[in-house]
């Protein structure tokens, strides 16, 4: 099966998650990779999701890049050049019948503009595949892990799971209450709550990867 990675918002570790659900599927002989249509700014996620996935070439994981390191229609308008979201969606086609599992990271969150009037989560909804959310583990997390669980459900498709990346070494009182309040809240399974330089991911994640 695969699964479109998104993000309550922009370094909440969209592509580290990523990296270890793929290390995971791969360490079980599944034949799995990741692949970021959209990238702009550098392509250190897109080189380090092409390195997960057995030494890919970069512009195999990653079709379309930008310079800018902006929204991609800000990053489009800058360099007068158009998107074309059927094309987005050829490329993950193109892509996605060589592995048994293909991992889609998206850019930044879920409403991200791709065009004026096509977005990230119109990009999700076009591939139709169920989708893993990841959050930063901080004070407002609960909020936009909400939100962002209502937009999916708008749309039409499911949340297979949310991970709470821990990014800092100390945790403070949100820290620490977040999983809790957030499993009282919805019905969502937490796939895993990942403390800061885990490389590891729980064994539910694999029932999750392979159901």
């Amino acid at each position: 099966m695969n699964f479109f990675i998104t993000g309550t918002d922009t370094g909440v570790g969209k592509t580290y998650v990523t990296s270890l659900m793929i290390a995971m599927l791969r360490s079980e002989g599944k034949v799995a990779a990741g692949f970021k249509p959209i990238s702009c700014g550098d392509r250190e996620d897109a080189q380090i999701l092409a390195s997960a996935s057995g030494d890919l070439a970069v512009d195999a994981v990653n079709p379309l890049h930008f310079n800018s390191a902006l929204a991609p229609h800000a990053a489009a308008l800058l360099e007068n050049k158009r998107i074309e979201p059927a094309e987005l969606v050829a490329s993950y086609q193109a892509f996605s019948g060589k592995f048994n599992t293909v991992l889609v990271e998206g850019a930044g969150g879920w409403e991200v503009p791709i065009t004026e009037s096509y977005f990230i989560s119109d990009l999700a909804k076009d591939l139709g595949l169920p989708v893993i959310l990841i959050a930063a583990n901080r004070l407002g997390a609960l909020n936009h892990i909400l939100l962002t669980l209502s937009a999916i459900k708008a749309k039409g498709l499911t949340c297979a799971g949310i991970v709470l990346n821990q990014l800092e070494d100390e945790m403070d009182t949100p820290m620490i209450t977040n999983k809790g309040i957030l499993e009282s809240l919805t019905d969502v399974p937490l796939l895993d709550h990942i403390i800061h330089g885990q490389d590891f991911l729980s064994p539910e994640f694999m029932d999750v990867l392979t159901a």
